[in-house]
């Protein structure tokens, strides 16, 4: 029986998941499998790009090695971008001028970084000034590091997860570094005021320079950068800018193929776009007007689609994520959910500030039940909070409860906290997986794999396997 030809474009994070989404459901041997990736490498974890930066190798932050793909029957084209696509004649064409004929197809495509209108950004060829980069792809930051020499001056442009993360390893290379963000709080989308507060002393004590409300206006030189200009006409001399302002979808492919797009390419409950046997998935996709750029809500959009594809589960929908976001940021626990301040008269407003610790934990409940939450500092109640606010269970009348120790390392009674929130891990399932032999950090993560998706949870699972390894003769635990 001939299988049918199953195309994914583009080989980021998503196209990993629904590789592996396909995979537990049969999809790999049921399907003709071809993957496109741009880049010459296996799936990566873009997240995990800092490591690159510090002097780590790709291979440090590869979800699949490229021989992956061959072993489970996939093709892989690397470095091989699709061009043209045609639903028509069902077929597309790759950057090297050949023709791949398809059944299905998944625009996997992600997104590009987002550069501000900043004048002087490419010198006169057309190409961004020496010294200019973006940061978002592994080749993004591999120039970035052989260009950065220690004592250089360096200013990020953003001070979102990607800005800190670049500004925390430049510093760490030994540049300068300051970090140029337009609004007033750093990770405006996912902290409140003080909580940028708190975030913002934290980055500053690494020796990072902050400046919020900075309105980058010029990158002043003729072929290299030598400083960039504020709205206010100041200037502030500078070797090296790294824009690392958001991101916005892929769509370019998709429009070009009379697929419908707005903000995103335009999917519907099933993950599929207004032509039939055409799919999109991950950053470049968008669903009932939102596009999510965070790992969760692609994970659950991978796990729809691998339904719909093989048919496992035809009933299956998408219909939207609760966004919630764990993550450790130039070093710092940073955790958001939901409503970030009180938008409604009677939400109640739980604060906890230890200014000697540098810890701000805060939550709104509405109608009894958490709207949104608010950790930078200590994010040990995150778990606990990300099911509460998941399941839309009822607080505790001392809302304090939900923030103490005890709920944070244990939770209410007869639960079991999850210790890796991108790929739904528990507690439980990772101590008998310890006990059963996977006691080393990179066994434990090929077994579960707890800690490849965001990577914030790698110190709670070190923390699990020297509690719980067994001890062998000859070595201790560890």
């Amino acid at each position: 029986m001939t299988r049918q030809k199953l195309a994914i474009i583009g080989n980021g994070m998503a196209t990993g998941r629904l590789l592996d989404e396909l995979a537990r459901r049969g999809g790999l041997g049921s399907f003709e499998v071809s993957v496109f990736g741009e880049e010459p490498h296996g799936c990566y974890n873009r997240i995990l790009l800092n490591r690159v930066l510090e002097g780590g190798h790709v291979d440090d932050i590869t979800l699949k090695p490229v021989g992956w793909y061959a072993d489970k029957g996939v093709k892989y084209y690397p470095g091989l971008a699709v061009n043209r696509l045609s639903h028509a004649a069902q077929r597309l064409w790759t950057t090297d001028g050949r023709e791949h004929y398809f059944d299905m197809a998944v625009f996997a495509t992600g997104s590009l970084p987002r550069v501000p209108t900043v004048e002087g950004y490419k010198g006169a060829d057309g190409k961004p000034k020496e010294g200019v980069f973006a940061y978002r792809t592994v080749t993004d930051v591999e120039r970035m590091r052989d260009h950065a020499r220690p004592g250089m001056n360096a200013v990020v442009v953003g001070g979102g997860l990607l800005g800190l993360e670049a500004a925390k390893g430049l510093a760490d290379l030994g540049l300068s570094v300051t970090v140029a963000h337009i609004f007033d709080t750093l990770m405006n989308r996912q902290v409140d005021k003080l909580g940028g507060q708190f975030l913002r002393r934290a980055i500053e004590r690494l020796g990072i320079t902050v400046r919020t409300s900075a309105n980058t206006k010029t990158v002043l030189g003729a072929k290299r950068v030598e400083a960039l200009e504020f709205g206010g006409g100041e200037q502030l001399p500078t070797d090296m800018v790294v824009f690392a302002s958001g991101i916005k979808a892929r769509v370019d492919l998709a429009k070009d193929s009379d697929v419908p797009t707005n903000a995103g390419i335009l999917v519907d409950d099933r993950l599929e776009t207004h032509l039939p046997g055409l799919y999109a998935v991950g950053e470049c996709a968008e669903h009932n007007g939102t596009v999510y750029g965070t790992v969760q809500p692609i994970y659950e959009q991978c796990s729809v689609l691998a339904d719909t594809l093989t048919g496992s589960n035809p009933t299956a929908r998408y219909r939207g994520s609760k966004v919630y976001t764990k993550l450790k940021v130039a070093g710092v626990e940073v955790a958001s959910m939901g409503a970030v301040d009180a938008e409604q008269v009677d939400d109640e407003v739980v604060q906890i500030v230890e200014e000697k610790r540098g810890a701000y934990r805060k939550i709104i409940v509405r109608d009894g039940r958490l709207a949104g939450a608010v950790l930078v500092g200590d994010s040990s109640a995150a778990a606990v909070l990300v099911r509460l606010f998941d399941n839309r269970s009822p607080l505790p009348p001392d809302r304090l409860e939900v923030l103490s120790p005890g709920w944070s390392s244990g939770g209410p009674a007869g639960s079991d906290p999850e210790v890796c929130n991108c790929h739904h891990v528990s507690t439980s399932t990772l101590v008998g997986e310890i006990r059963g032999g996977c006691d080393t950090l990179a066994r434990l993560s090929a077994k579960t794999k707890a800690g490849t998706g965001c990577g914030s949870c790698r110190g709670q699972l070190a923390d699990l396997i020297l509690k719980n390894a067994p001890v062998v003769a000859g070595r201790g635990k560890g």
